[in-house]
């Protein structure tokens, strides 16, 4: 997680400002994984890489770089073609999602 991020959101925006970004974004990282998994069974893959987008942009404007890196990494997999790799990749994102989230939340920095 990058901290600074959040500062420059803080700074920029002010403390209650950057809050309601920070936790708009985090609700829909959430839906947007849930939504990728279950794409992932039965969605087109056009759609899921367009979603791999999204959530990369938003985990980028809150500062979870590694989020944002492995969800490149499963758009790669979908555009080789590579169904084996994808399936890894998608099980990394969630891990990393989850971690990421749990991570931002943890920093107590931000009340709900």
């Amino acid at each position: 997680m990058d901290r600074a991020q959040i500062e420059t959101l803080r700074s920029d925006l002010g403390r209650s400002a950057a809050e309601g970004v920070v936790c708009r974004a985090m609700e829909e990282l959430a839906q947007r994984m849930c939504q990728l998994q279950t794409q992932a069974l039965s969605g087109p893959r056009e759609d899921m890489h367009k979603g791999l987008r999204a959530l990369a942009a938003i985990a980028d404007q809150i500062g979870l770089c590694s989020l944002s890196m492995v969800a490149h990494d499963v758009a790669a997999c979908i555009e080789m073609g590579d169904a084996v790799a994808e399936a890894a990749t998608l099980a990394r994102l969630a891990r990393v999602g989850e971690r990421s989230l749990t991570a931002l939340w943890d920093i107590n920095e931000f009340t709900v």
